[in-house]
Protein backbone atom coordinates (compact mmCIF):
# COMPACT_ATOMS: atom_id res chain seq x y z
CA UNK A 1 0.00 0.00 0.00
CA UNK A 2 1.57 3.40 -1.05
CA UNK A 3 1.53 6.10 1.61
CA UNK A 4 2.58 8.82 -0.99
CA UNK A 5 -0.40 10.58 -2.76
CA UNK A 6 -1.37 13.91 -4.70
CA UNK A 7 -4.18 14.53 -1.90
CA UNK A 8 -4.80 13.48 1.21
CA UNK A 9 -8.76 13.98 2.78
CA UNK A 10 -9.55 13.70 6.59
CA UNK A 11 -12.74 12.36 7.52
CA UNK A 12 -14.84 10.20 4.95
CA UNK A 13 -18.02 12.12 5.00
CA UNK A 14 -20.44 12.88 1.84
CA UNK A 15 -18.79 15.80 1.15
CA UNK A 16 -14.91 14.49 1.60
CA UNK A 17 -16.41 11.15 -0.98
CA UNK A 18 -17.56 13.96 -3.22
CA UNK A 19 -14.13 15.97 -3.52
CA UNK A 20 -12.35 12.91 -3.88
CA UNK A 21 -13.99 11.23 -6.69
CA UNK A 22 -14.05 14.80 -8.25
CA UNK A 23 -9.97 15.30 -8.02
CA UNK A 24 -9.72 11.67 -8.52
CA UNK A 25 -11.39 12.32 -11.92
CA UNK A 26 -9.23 14.76 -13.16
CA UNK A 27 -6.36 12.35 -12.37
CA UNK A 28 -5.15 13.34 -8.86
CA UNK A 29 -3.57 10.02 -6.79
CA UNK A 30 -6.51 10.76 -3.94
CA UNK A 31 -6.86 8.93 -0.72
CA UNK A 32 -9.54 9.76 2.02
CA UNK A 33 -8.94 9.08 5.60
CA UNK A 34 -11.54 7.95 7.99
CA UNK A 35 -11.67 7.10 12.00
CA UNK A 36 -14.94 5.11 11.84
CA UNK A 37 -15.04 1.88 10.37
CA UNK A 38 -17.65 3.35 7.80
CA UNK A 39 -18.03 5.87 5.28
CA UNK A 40 -20.32 8.51 5.06
CA UNK A 41 -20.71 10.54 8.90
CA UNK A 42 -23.51 11.87 10.12
CA UNK A 43 -25.36 10.34 6.85
CA UNK A 44 -25.52 6.60 7.84
CA UNK A 45 -27.75 3.64 7.92
CA UNK A 46 -26.93 1.69 11.45
CA UNK A 47 -27.98 -1.10 13.13
CA UNK A 48 -30.25 -0.16 16.34
CA UNK A 49 -31.05 -3.41 17.07
CA UNK A 50 -30.21 -6.96 15.99
CA UNK A 51 -33.22 -6.69 13.43
CA UNK A 52 -33.45 -3.21 12.93
CA UNK A 53 -31.56 -0.77 11.20
CA UNK A 54 -32.40 3.34 10.95
CA UNK A 55 -30.88 6.30 9.67
CA UNK A 56 -29.33 7.41 12.94
CA UNK A 57 -28.62 10.96 11.56
CA UNK A 58 -30.06 12.58 8.98
CA UNK A 59 -32.90 11.20 7.29
CA UNK A 60 -34.46 12.79 4.13
CA UNK A 61 -32.78 13.26 1.21
CA UNK A 62 -33.69 16.53 -0.36
CA UNK A 63 -30.43 18.59 -0.84
CA UNK A 64 -28.15 16.77 -2.60
CA UNK A 65 -26.94 18.52 -5.53
CA UNK A 66 -28.64 17.16 -8.89
CA UNK A 67 -25.37 17.38 -10.62
CA UNK A 68 -23.42 15.47 -8.13
CA UNK A 69 -26.14 12.91 -8.71
CA UNK A 70 -25.58 12.86 -12.58
CA UNK A 71 -21.70 13.92 -12.56
CA UNK A 72 -20.87 11.01 -10.12
CA UNK A 73 -23.56 8.32 -12.14
CA UNK A 74 -25.03 7.51 -8.07
CA UNK A 75 -28.33 5.49 -9.35
CA UNK A 76 -25.87 3.48 -11.50
CA UNK A 77 -24.12 3.15 -8.27
CA UNK A 78 -27.50 1.90 -6.19
CA UNK A 79 -28.93 5.30 -5.25
CA UNK A 80 -32.63 4.20 -5.16
CA UNK A 81 -35.81 5.61 -3.72
CA UNK A 82 -38.31 4.11 -0.96
CA UNK A 83 -40.37 6.86 -1.62
CA UNK A 84 -40.09 10.38 -3.37
CA UNK A 85 -41.98 14.15 -3.32
CA UNK A 86 -43.09 13.28 0.03
CA UNK A 87 -45.93 15.60 1.53
CA UNK A 88 -45.24 17.31 5.07
CA UNK A 89 -48.11 16.68 7.59
CA UNK A 90 -48.17 18.89 10.30
CA UNK A 91 -49.71 17.01 13.08
CA UNK A 92 -52.68 18.20 15.16
CA UNK A 93 -53.99 17.01 18.19
CA UNK A 94 -57.53 17.00 17.08
CA UNK A 95 -57.16 15.04 14.20
CA UNK A 96 -57.59 18.33 12.23
CA UNK A 97 -53.62 18.28 10.17
CA UNK A 98 -52.59 20.10 7.99
CA UNK A 99 -50.72 18.57 4.61
CA UNK A 100 -47.91 21.02 2.79
CA UNK A 101 -47.74 19.37 -1.13
CA UNK A 102 -45.95 21.63 -3.10
CA UNK A 103 -47.59 24.90 -3.23
CA UNK A 104 -51.14 22.72 -2.18
CA UNK A 105 -52.25 22.88 1.39
CA UNK A 106 -55.03 20.13 2.83
CA UNK A 107 -57.00 20.30 5.61
CA UNK A 108 -60.02 21.05 7.24
CA UNK A 109 -58.68 24.35 8.78
CA UNK A 110 -57.66 25.90 5.80
CA UNK A 111 -58.94 28.75 3.70
CA UNK A 112 -59.84 29.21 0.46
CA UNK A 113 -57.18 32.99 1.54
CA UNK A 114 -54.70 30.81 2.81
CA UNK A 115 -54.43 28.52 -0.13
CA UNK A 116 -54.03 31.53 -2.46
CA UNK A 117 -51.43 33.17 -0.20
CA UNK A 118 -49.54 29.99 0.03
CA UNK A 119 -49.14 29.25 -3.78
CA UNK A 120 -47.97 32.92 -3.66
CA UNK A 121 -45.37 32.43 -0.99
CA UNK A 122 -44.11 29.51 -2.46
CA UNK A 123 -43.89 30.47 -6.26
CA UNK A 124 -41.78 33.82 -4.49
CA UNK A 125 -39.47 31.49 -2.47
CA UNK A 126 -38.71 28.96 -5.49
CA UNK A 127 -37.95 32.03 -7.39
CA UNK A 128 -36.04 33.20 -4.42
CA UNK A 129 -34.21 29.76 -3.68
CA UNK A 130 -32.91 29.79 -6.80
CA UNK A 131 -30.78 33.00 -6.27
CA UNK A 132 -29.54 30.99 -3.55
CA UNK A 133 -28.75 28.28 -5.47
CA UNK A 134 -26.14 30.17 -7.50
CA UNK A 135 -24.59 31.29 -4.59
CA UNK A 136 -24.34 27.61 -3.11
CA UNK A 137 -23.34 26.26 -6.48
CA UNK A 138 -20.18 28.51 -6.75
CA UNK A 139 -17.11 29.09 -3.97
CA UNK A 140 -17.64 32.73 -2.45
CA UNK A 141 -16.76 35.93 -4.43
CA UNK A 142 -13.23 37.16 -3.26
CA UNK A 143 -14.48 41.29 -3.12
CA UNK A 144 -10.82 42.09 -2.22
CA UNK A 145 -9.37 40.38 -5.18
CA UNK A 146 -12.25 39.15 -8.18
CA UNK A 147 -10.62 36.89 -10.81
CA UNK A 148 -12.56 36.70 -13.94
CA UNK A 149 -14.64 33.91 -12.79
CA UNK A 150 -15.65 36.09 -9.89
CA UNK A 151 -16.70 39.21 -12.28
CA UNK A 152 -18.55 36.78 -14.13
CA UNK A 153 -20.66 35.16 -11.39
CA UNK A 154 -21.10 38.92 -10.05
CA UNK A 155 -22.31 39.91 -13.37
CA UNK A 156 -24.59 36.54 -13.86
CA UNK A 157 -25.84 37.41 -10.25
CA UNK A 158 -26.68 40.92 -10.54
CA UNK A 159 -29.24 40.08 -13.52
CA UNK A 160 -30.68 37.23 -11.89
CA UNK A 161 -31.48 39.73 -9.03
CA UNK A 162 -32.63 42.31 -11.42
CA UNK A 163 -33.90 40.50 -14.74
CA UNK A 164 -34.71 37.21 -13.42
CA UNK A 165 -36.23 38.28 -10.50
CA UNK A 166 -37.81 41.54 -11.29
CA UNK A 167 -37.66 45.19 -9.19
CA UNK A 168 -40.98 44.05 -7.85
CA UNK A 169 -39.16 40.63 -6.29
CA UNK A 170 -35.88 42.25 -5.97
CA UNK A 171 -37.43 44.70 -3.59
CA UNK A 172 -39.16 42.02 -1.44
CA UNK A 173 -35.89 39.99 -1.45
CA UNK A 174 -34.31 42.31 0.55
CA UNK A 175 -36.92 43.25 2.69
CA UNK A 176 -37.19 39.60 3.99
CA UNK A 177 -33.79 38.89 3.63
CA UNK A 178 -33.04 39.56 7.10
CA UNK A 179 -36.76 38.71 8.82
CA UNK A 180 -37.84 36.41 10.94
CA UNK A 181 -40.22 33.41 10.15
CA UNK A 182 -42.12 34.62 12.50
CA UNK A 183 -42.61 37.83 11.34
CA UNK A 184 -42.88 37.09 7.51
CA UNK A 185 -45.55 33.75 7.99
CA UNK A 186 -47.77 35.74 10.82
CA UNK A 187 -47.76 38.44 7.65
CA UNK A 188 -48.98 36.03 5.33
CA UNK A 189 -51.26 33.52 6.86
CA UNK A 190 -53.90 32.94 9.31
CA UNK A 191 -53.50 28.87 9.63
CA UNK A 192 -51.49 28.19 13.18
CA UNK A 193 -50.21 24.52 11.45
CA UNK A 194 -48.49 26.06 8.30
CA UNK A 195 -46.78 29.01 10.62
CA UNK A 196 -46.14 26.24 12.65
CA UNK A 197 -44.18 24.28 9.71
CA UNK A 198 -42.92 27.23 8.35
CA UNK A 199 -40.85 28.21 11.47
CA UNK A 200 -39.79 24.53 12.47
CA UNK A 201 -38.26 24.58 8.58
CA UNK A 202 -36.28 27.91 9.36
CA UNK A 203 -34.91 26.82 12.92
CA UNK A 204 -34.03 23.05 12.42
CA UNK A 205 -30.97 22.21 13.59
CA UNK A 206 -29.86 25.70 14.85
CA UNK A 207 -30.16 27.31 17.87
CA UNK A 208 -32.67 29.53 16.69
CA UNK A 209 -36.33 30.73 17.59
CA UNK A 210 -38.89 31.54 15.15
CA UNK A 211 -38.20 34.91 15.99
CA UNK A 212 -35.20 34.90 15.24
CA UNK A 213 -33.74 37.38 12.84
CA UNK A 214 -32.06 35.77 9.69
CA UNK A 215 -34.01 32.22 9.65
CA UNK A 216 -35.21 33.20 6.67
CA UNK A 217 -32.22 33.01 4.40
CA UNK A 218 -32.24 29.50 6.17
CA UNK A 219 -35.39 28.53 5.15
CA UNK A 220 -33.88 29.57 1.88
CA UNK A 221 -30.55 27.75 1.98
CA UNK A 222 -32.70 24.52 3.04
CA UNK A 223 -34.69 24.93 -0.27
CA UNK A 224 -32.29 25.95 -2.37
CA UNK A 225 -31.33 22.75 -4.53
CA UNK A 226 -34.64 20.59 -4.02
CA UNK A 227 -37.34 21.28 -6.96
CA UNK A 228 -40.54 22.80 -5.45
CA UNK A 229 -39.28 21.51 -2.44
CA UNK A 230 -39.18 17.84 -3.02
CA UNK A 231 -38.39 15.29 -0.47
CA UNK A 232 -37.08 11.97 -0.74
CA UNK A 233 -36.67 9.06 1.66
CA UNK A 234 -33.53 6.99 -0.23
CA UNK A 235 -34.31 2.88 -0.21
CA UNK A 236 -32.30 1.63 2.60
CA UNK A 237 -31.74 4.66 4.64
CA UNK A 238 -29.62 7.65 4.27
CA UNK A 239 -26.00 5.14 4.26
CA UNK A 240 -27.57 3.89 1.01
CA UNK A 241 -26.83 7.28 -0.56
CA UNK A 242 -23.25 7.84 0.71
CA UNK A 243 -22.91 4.00 -0.95
CA UNK A 244 -23.55 4.87 -4.06
CA UNK A 245 -20.93 7.71 -3.58
CA UNK A 246 -18.27 5.71 -2.18
CA UNK A 247 -18.56 3.20 -5.09
CA UNK A 248 -18.61 6.16 -7.68
CA UNK A 249 -15.44 7.36 -5.80
CA UNK A 250 -14.05 3.87 -6.01
CA UNK A 251 -14.65 3.73 -9.39
CA UNK A 252 -12.59 6.66 -10.33
CA UNK A 253 -9.55 5.37 -8.57
CA UNK A 254 -9.93 6.67 -5.23
CA UNK A 255 -7.80 5.10 -2.37
CA UNK A 256 -10.26 4.90 0.80
CA UNK A 257 -9.14 3.87 4.27
CA UNK A 258 -11.64 3.65 7.56
CA UNK A 259 -10.04 2.70 10.64
CA UNK A 260 -7.78 5.47 9.55
CA UNK A 261 -7.61 8.04 12.50
CA UNK A 262 -5.61 10.87 11.50
CA UNK A 263 -3.87 12.39 14.79
CA UNK A 264 -2.23 15.49 13.03
CA UNK A 265 -2.09 17.38 9.72
CA UNK A 266 1.72 17.89 9.27
CA UNK A 267 3.26 20.70 8.68
CA UNK A 268 6.63 21.53 7.77
CA UNK A 269 8.71 24.96 6.46
CA UNK A 270 4.98 26.53 6.64
CA UNK A 271 3.35 24.20 4.15
CA UNK A 272 1.46 20.62 4.78
CA UNK A 273 3.84 17.59 3.93
CA UNK A 274 0.90 15.06 5.01
CA UNK A 275 -0.53 13.50 7.93
CA UNK A 276 0.44 11.37 11.09
CA UNK A 277 -2.12 8.35 12.27
CA UNK A 278 -3.06 7.45 15.41
CA UNK A 279 -1.02 4.60 14.90
CA UNK A 280 2.07 6.09 13.94
CA UNK A 281 1.68 5.31 10.06
CA UNK A 282 2.78 8.61 7.97
CA UNK A 283 1.22 9.70 4.97
CA UNK A 284 2.83 11.92 2.62
CA UNK A 285 1.06 14.52 0.21
CA UNK A 286 1.44 18.04 -0.90
CA UNK A 287 -2.20 18.54 -0.42
CA UNK A 288 -4.67 18.14 2.29
CA UNK A 289 -8.07 18.51 2.25
CA UNK A 290 -10.37 18.65 6.00
CA UNK A 291 -13.61 17.08 5.81
CA UNK A 292 -13.53 17.68 9.75
CA UNK A 293 -15.21 21.52 10.95
CA UNK A 294 -12.58 24.16 11.10
CA UNK A 295 -12.19 24.05 14.63
CA UNK A 296 -11.11 20.67 14.89
CA UNK A 297 -9.25 21.37 11.33
CA UNK A 298 -6.53 24.47 13.05
CA UNK A 299 -6.93 23.90 16.79
CA UNK A 300 -6.43 20.12 16.75
CA UNK A 301 -4.90 18.51 13.99
CA UNK A 302 -2.30 21.14 13.03
CA UNK A 303 -2.01 23.61 15.72
CA UNK A 304 -2.61 27.30 16.77
CA UNK A 305 1.42 27.86 16.12
CA UNK A 306 1.09 27.61 13.03
CA UNK A 307 -1.32 30.17 12.06
CA UNK A 308 -1.29 34.14 13.07
CA UNK A 309 -3.35 35.00 16.17
CA UNK A 310 -6.00 36.89 14.25
CA UNK A 311 -7.52 33.95 12.45
CA UNK A 312 -7.06 31.78 15.31
CA UNK A 313 -9.16 33.72 17.66
CA UNK A 314 -11.65 34.07 14.24
CA UNK A 315 -11.73 30.77 14.26
CA UNK A 316 -11.71 29.95 18.24
CA UNK A 317 -15.12 31.99 17.83
CA UNK A 318 -16.93 30.16 15.01
CA UNK A 319 -20.29 29.31 17.15
CA UNK A 320 -21.21 25.48 17.31
CA UNK A 321 -23.98 24.78 19.32
CA UNK A 322 -25.76 21.13 18.18
CA UNK A 323 -29.63 21.52 19.77
CA UNK A 324 -31.34 18.73 17.87
CA UNK A 325 -31.12 14.92 19.14
CA UNK A 326 -32.28 11.77 17.28
CA UNK A 327 -34.84 9.25 18.27
CA UNK A 328 -35.64 5.91 17.15
CA UNK A 329 -39.11 3.63 18.08
CA UNK A 330 -38.95 0.50 17.21
CA UNK A 331 -42.67 -0.04 17.83
CA UNK A 332 -44.56 -3.89 17.83
CA UNK A 333 -47.33 -2.28 15.06
CA UNK A 334 -47.38 0.86 12.88
CA UNK A 335 -48.65 4.21 15.10
CA UNK A 336 -52.14 5.50 14.96
CA UNK A 337 -51.95 9.39 14.37
CA UNK A 338 -55.33 10.62 15.59
CA UNK A 339 -57.39 11.12 12.16
CA UNK A 340 -54.26 10.41 9.86
CA UNK A 341 -54.91 9.00 6.52
CA UNK A 342 -52.48 6.09 6.49
CA UNK A 343 -50.80 6.98 3.19
CA UNK A 344 -49.85 10.38 4.57
CA UNK A 345 -48.02 8.12 7.46
CA UNK A 346 -45.29 7.43 4.59
CA UNK A 347 -44.88 11.04 4.23
CA UNK A 348 -42.65 13.43 6.44
CA UNK A 349 -44.91 14.20 9.65
CA UNK A 350 -43.83 17.64 11.93
CA UNK A 351 -45.31 18.19 15.35
CA UNK A 352 -44.79 22.10 15.49
CA UNK A 353 -48.47 23.53 16.70
CA UNK A 354 -47.75 26.67 15.84
CA UNK A 355 -44.87 29.57 15.12
CA UNK A 356 -45.65 30.50 19.66
CA UNK A 357 -45.15 26.72 20.35
CA UNK A 358 -41.99 26.93 18.33
CA UNK A 359 -40.31 30.14 20.21
CA UNK A 360 -41.71 28.78 23.31
CA UNK A 361 -39.74 25.22 22.44
CA UNK A 362 -36.84 27.24 21.58
CA UNK A 363 -36.67 29.89 25.30
CA UNK A 364 -35.95 26.71 27.23
CA UNK A 365 -32.51 26.46 25.18
CA UNK A 366 -31.74 29.86 26.11
CA UNK A 367 -31.36 28.29 29.42
CA UNK A 368 -29.92 25.05 28.79
CA UNK A 369 -32.89 23.61 29.77
CA UNK A 370 -35.19 20.90 27.97
CA UNK A 371 -37.96 22.27 26.34
CA UNK A 372 -41.17 20.84 27.50
CA UNK A 373 -42.85 20.14 24.31
CA UNK A 374 -40.24 19.12 21.69
CA UNK A 375 -40.65 19.63 18.42
CA UNK A 376 -40.51 16.74 16.35
CA UNK A 377 -39.46 15.83 12.58
CA UNK A 378 -40.93 12.59 12.08
CA UNK A 379 -40.39 9.44 9.46
CA UNK A 380 -41.92 6.48 9.49
CA UNK A 381 -39.50 4.42 6.84
CA UNK A 382 -40.40 0.78 7.87
CA UNK A 383 -43.71 1.52 5.79
CA UNK A 384 -42.11 1.76 2.20
CA UNK A 385 -38.78 0.41 2.83
CA UNK A 386 -38.81 -3.36 3.20
CA UNK A 387 -34.52 -2.88 4.54
CA UNK A 388 -35.37 -1.46 7.85
CA UNK A 389 -36.59 -5.29 9.52
CA UNK A 390 -34.70 -8.59 8.63
CA UNK A 391 -38.03 -9.69 10.93
CA UNK A 392 -39.37 -8.37 14.32
CA UNK A 393 -39.38 -9.94 17.36
CA UNK A 394 -42.32 -12.60 16.91
CA UNK A 395 -41.38 -12.90 13.33
CA UNK A 396 -44.69 -12.02 12.00
CA UNK A 397 -43.14 -8.85 9.89
CA UNK A 398 -45.63 -6.31 12.01
CA UNK A 399 -42.55 -3.96 13.54
CA UNK A 400 -42.22 -0.87 12.59
CA UNK A 401 -39.73 1.98 12.71
CA UNK A 402 -40.50 6.03 14.14
CA UNK A 403 -37.78 8.02 13.09
CA UNK A 404 -37.58 11.77 14.80
CA UNK A 405 -34.78 14.49 14.60
CA UNK A 406 -36.19 16.13 18.19
CA UNK A 407 -35.93 20.29 18.50
CA UNK A 408 -34.80 21.20 21.11
CA UNK A 409 -31.89 19.37 22.99
CA UNK A 410 -29.21 21.61 23.61
CA UNK A 411 -26.01 19.85 23.75
CA UNK A 412 -24.77 22.17 26.74
CA UNK A 413 -27.26 21.10 28.95
CA UNK A 414 -27.22 22.44 32.34
CA UNK A 415 -26.17 19.41 34.63
CA UNK A 416 -24.75 17.43 31.62
CA UNK A 417 -26.49 14.79 29.81
CA UNK A 418 -26.88 12.25 32.14
CA UNK A 419 -28.69 8.86 32.50
CA UNK A 420 -31.46 11.09 34.44
CA UNK A 421 -31.59 13.91 31.61
CA UNK A 422 -32.11 11.13 28.96
CA UNK A 423 -34.71 10.00 30.11
CA UNK A 424 -36.38 12.74 30.94
CA UNK A 425 -35.90 13.55 27.33
CA UNK A 426 -36.98 10.35 26.05
CA UNK A 427 -40.22 10.64 28.56
CA UNK A 428 -40.97 13.69 27.14
CA UNK A 429 -40.66 13.08 23.49
CA UNK A 430 -43.35 9.92 24.56
CA UNK A 431 -45.83 12.00 26.19
CA UNK A 432 -45.61 14.78 23.07
CA UNK A 433 -46.18 11.66 20.57
CA UNK A 434 -49.15 10.59 22.76
CA UNK A 435 -50.82 13.83 22.10
CA UNK A 436 -51.13 12.53 18.57
CA UNK A 437 -50.79 8.81 18.67
CA UNK A 438 -52.64 8.10 22.49
CA UNK A 439 -51.73 4.43 22.34
CA UNK A 440 -48.34 4.49 21.00
CA UNK A 441 -46.22 3.84 24.48
CA UNK A 442 -47.78 0.58 24.43
CA UNK A 443 -46.74 -0.65 21.37
CA UNK A 444 -42.86 0.80 22.12
CA UNK A 445 -40.19 -2.39 21.80
CA UNK A 446 -37.54 -0.57 21.30
CA UNK A 447 -36.07 2.80 22.39
CA UNK A 448 -32.79 4.50 21.09
CA UNK A 449 -32.15 8.11 21.73
CA UNK A 450 -29.19 10.06 19.98
CA UNK A 451 -28.78 13.26 22.10
CA UNK A 452 -25.95 16.27 20.86
CA UNK A 453 -22.94 14.55 23.04
CA UNK A 454 -24.06 11.04 21.40
CA UNK A 455 -23.80 12.36 17.97
CA UNK A 456 -20.43 14.42 18.96
CA UNK A 457 -19.26 11.15 20.10
CA UNK A 458 -20.41 8.33 17.30
CA UNK A 459 -19.62 10.82 14.10
CA UNK A 460 -17.50 13.64 15.18
CA UNK A 461 -19.77 16.76 14.67
CA UNK A 462 -18.17 19.27 17.16
CA UNK A 463 -20.69 20.20 19.73
CA UNK A 464 -23.01 18.05 18.14
CA UNK A 465 -23.83 20.32 15.57
CA UNK A 466 -24.19 18.76 12.16
CA UNK A 467 -23.95 22.09 10.58
CA UNK A 468 -20.26 22.42 11.62
CA UNK A 469 -21.23 26.06 12.73
CA UNK A 470 -24.16 27.75 13.05
CA UNK A 471 -25.87 29.12 10.00
CA UNK A 472 -26.55 32.37 10.78
CA UNK A 473 -25.54 35.88 9.03
CA UNK A 474 -22.76 36.47 10.05
CA UNK A 475 -21.36 33.06 9.46
CA UNK A 476 -22.56 32.44 5.95
CA UNK A 477 -21.27 32.73 2.54
CA UNK A 478 -18.17 35.19 2.25
CA UNK A 479 -18.00 35.23 6.23
CA UNK A 480 -17.95 31.02 6.56
CA UNK A 481 -16.14 29.62 8.21
CA UNK A 482 -14.22 33.25 8.87
CA UNK A 483 -13.76 36.10 6.69
CA UNK A 484 -10.44 35.87 4.90
CA UNK A 485 -10.91 32.04 4.12
CA UNK A 486 -14.13 31.49 2.48
CA UNK A 487 -13.07 30.24 -0.63
CA UNK A 488 -12.01 26.46 0.90
CA UNK A 489 -8.01 26.95 1.50
CA UNK A 490 -6.70 27.93 4.81
CA UNK A 491 -3.82 30.41 5.35
CA UNK A 492 -1.05 27.51 5.43
CA UNK A 493 0.09 26.54 2.11
CA UNK A 494 -2.01 23.22 0.64
CA UNK A 495 -4.25 23.16 3.35
CA UNK A 496 -8.21 23.28 2.62
CA UNK A 497 -11.83 22.83 3.99
CA UNK A 498 -14.22 20.66 1.96
CA UNK A 499 -17.37 20.28 4.55
CA UNK A 500 -19.77 21.84 6.26
CA UNK A 501 -17.46 24.42 7.79
CA UNK A 502 -16.97 25.81 4.39
CA UNK A 503 -19.08 27.68 2.00
CA UNK A 504 -22.32 26.71 1.81
CA UNK A 505 -22.53 24.56 5.14
CA UNK A 506 -24.57 21.44 6.56
CA UNK A 507 -26.86 19.45 5.19
CA UNK A 508 -26.37 16.34 2.70
CA UNK A 509 -26.23 18.40 -0.45
CA UNK A 510 -22.82 17.62 -1.49
CA UNK A 511 -21.79 21.36 -2.83
CA UNK A 512 -18.80 22.17 -0.37
CA UNK A 513 -17.21 19.12 -1.85
CA UNK A 514 -17.65 19.52 -5.57
CA UNK A 515 -16.77 23.63 -4.95
CA UNK A 516 -13.44 22.86 -3.06
CA UNK A 517 -12.43 20.42 -5.61
CA UNK A 518 -13.61 22.97 -7.98
CA UNK A 519 -11.20 25.33 -6.91
CA UNK A 520 -7.96 22.98 -6.22
CA UNK A 521 -7.94 22.19 -9.49
CA UNK A 522 -8.56 25.75 -10.59
CA UNK A 523 -5.88 26.89 -8.06
CA UNK A 524 -3.68 24.51 -9.98
CA UNK A 525 -4.07 25.25 -13.60
CA UNK A 526 -3.01 28.81 -12.89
Amino acid sequence: MTNNYDILIVGGGHNGLICAAYLARAGKRVCVLEARGSFGGAAATEAITDKCRASTGAQFLYQLHPQIIADLALEKHGLRYARRNLPTTVLATDGKHLTINHDQLTGENVSAADQQAFSEFMDEMQAFAKIIGKLIDQPPMDIFDLDWDDKINSVKLGWALRFGLGKTRMRELLRIIGMTMFDLADEKFDNDLLKGALSFDSVLGTQFGARSSGNVLKYLFRHALSNKSEMDLPYGGMGSVVNAIEKSAAEAGVGLRSNAKVKSIDVENCRVVGVTLENGEKLIAGTVISNTDIRTTVLDLVGSRHFEADFVHATTNVRMRGVAAKLHLVLSEAPDFNGLDPELMKGRLLIAPSAEEVELAYNAVKYGELSERPLMEISIPSLCDDTVFDGDSDGDGDCHLLNATVQYAPYALKGGWNDENRAELIERCITQLERYSPDIRGKIQHVELLTPLDLEKRFGLKAGDWDHGEMALDQMLILRPVPGSSRYNLPLDGLHLCGASAHPGGGVMGAAGRNAARMILKGEAK
